[in-house]
């Protein structure tokens, strides 16, 4: 196996050389990247002319010069032209055998225009070769070297039971729109034309699909899945057993490439490509997978910055607030209380001032370790997945962690200042960052 780096740098090459090519489609290079690594099916959703065949065949050019075939489906379209015209000879001899060489079959990559307009009589090898990778050749069981399938269509298939079957075959699907920038629609006119370098190989994905096999989902990141599941059933959108299980096979792809032995929240970043039915839920399913993201990135950063643990620590003391404010007073105007009582609240109000400052110490280095943190955020969030397209806006989601971070702080100080009368000693620290 390649080193994970050299790996990763070959995919931010390839990346680089889609990207000159094809403008405003950054997040679609990496969707395809990865679904091609995972030997997944992908689905472009848009209007005619918007690159969808150029990005297929410049994708295939990546890997060299391994057999490619695209081809526009129509309502007319017969199995001879996807698969293979019959053999004569085999024929003669009453056996009805397709010859695939040059057809879908025996290809590596392909391309198909308007899949949701394919017949009954194409449908059913489609599914087996969608999802199995396995042409059924007369009699014969043909395994089919088909790495990476894409496929277009202008609109999306009508309720009907075996359309619904082909597209669940698309674990991948995007929504391709017309360039809308106009420094893309300039850089448009100038784009490459010379042939894209073989940076990668099917030996590389064999490779990395073998190291994925042993890569774990653990127990956070299948609740994670699990939370995300009951979070889109609750909105009534649903998902089978067979599109959750490669989801989790996509997210252990990921791992393999960034040298991982554990799946983290980081391989997980495209998933929402992964969920949607209809182009219009992704704005919505995107909301869903971030509030959970997010939550899995605050516990992944725990150890860094625990703020679960110090949470509870001011929850703790500020359900007592009140019973140790009450005995402060009565200390003050000299109110009654047993001995017995009296030495218990000397004992907690102590325990209390203890863990204030040292929770306030605590939490104050972390934060003040976790700004410097921040400065370098970008590049080690970039380290984390080449399926990031913009680590910057990620560093958001860590800045909002400090900020809870301060206001944890906040609550201490101020919880502090209450029952002692004074601030926490050597605490300072500047909110205004």
């Amino acid at each position: 196996m390649k080193e994970p780096i050299a790996v990763q740098n070959k995919l931010r090459e390839a990346m680089g050389h889609l990207e000159k090519r094809f403008m405003e489609r950054e997040e679609l290079i990496r969707v395809l990247l990865l679904a091609m690594m995972s030997g997944e099916n992908v689905l472009l959703v848009g209007p005619p002319g918007s690159a969808k065949s150029q990005l297929a065949r410049a994708t295939a050019e990546l890997f060299g010069n391994e057999p490619f075939f695209d081809y526009l489906l129509t309502r007319f379209t017969t199995p001879d032209e996807l698969f293979g015209p019959v053999s004569l000879q085999k024929l003669k001899q009453d056996e009805y055998v397709r010859l695939t060489d040059g057809y879908l079959p025996g290809a590596r990559f392909a391309f198909l225009d308007e899949i949701f307009k394919a017949n009954s009589a194409i449908l059913n090898s489609l599914l087996s070769v969608l999802n199995e990778r396995v042409f059924f050749n007369g009699r014969n069981k043909q395994a089919t070297p088909l790495l990476f399938l894409m496929a277009a269509s202008n609109e999306l298939p009508e309720d009907n039971e075996q359309l619904a079957a082909l597209y669940d075959r698309f674990l991948f699907r995007y929504e391709v729109e017309y360039v809308k920038q106009i420094a893309s629609f300039e850089l448009m006119f100038s784009a490459p034309s010379s042939p894209i370098p073989a940076l990668l190989s099917t030996d590389l994905v064999k490779q990395i699909k073998s190291q994925a096999t042993d890569v774990i989902l653990p127990e956070p990141i299948i609740y994670m899945m699990f939370q995300l599941k009951n979070a889109l059933e609750e909105k009534e959108y649903v998902l089978s057993d067979r599109r959750w299980n490669k989801i989790g096979h996509a997210w252990k792809i990921s791992a393999a490439i960034h040298g991982r032995s554990i799946v983290n929240v980081w391989d997980t970043v495209l998933t929402p490509h992964m969920l949607w039915d209809f182009p219009e839920d992704l704005v919505e399913l995107k909301e869903v997978f971030s509030t959970l993201f997010q939550e899995m990135l605050k516990k992944e950063m725990e150890q860094e910055l625990p703020l679960q643990q110090f949470n509870l620590t001011v929850r703790k003391w500020l359900e007592k607030e009140d019973e140790l404010h009450a005995f402060q007073f009565k200390k003050e105007v000299g109110g009654a209380l047993s001995k017995e009582a009296s030495e218990r609240m000397k004992v907690a109000l102590e325990d209390c001032r203890t863990e204030l400052e040292e929770t306030a110490r605590s939490l104050r280095g972390r934060l003040i370790s976790w700004q410097e943190k921040e400065k370098k955020l970008p590049d080690w969030i970039a380290s984390q997945s080449v399926f990031l397209q913009y680590p910057e806006q990620y560093a958001v989601k860590f800045t909002h962690l400090r900020i809870q971070g301060e206001r944890i702080l906040q609550s201490v100080q101020g919880l502090y200042r209450t029952l002692f009368d004074r601030e926490i000693p050597g605490i300072v620290y500047d909110y205004t960052l």
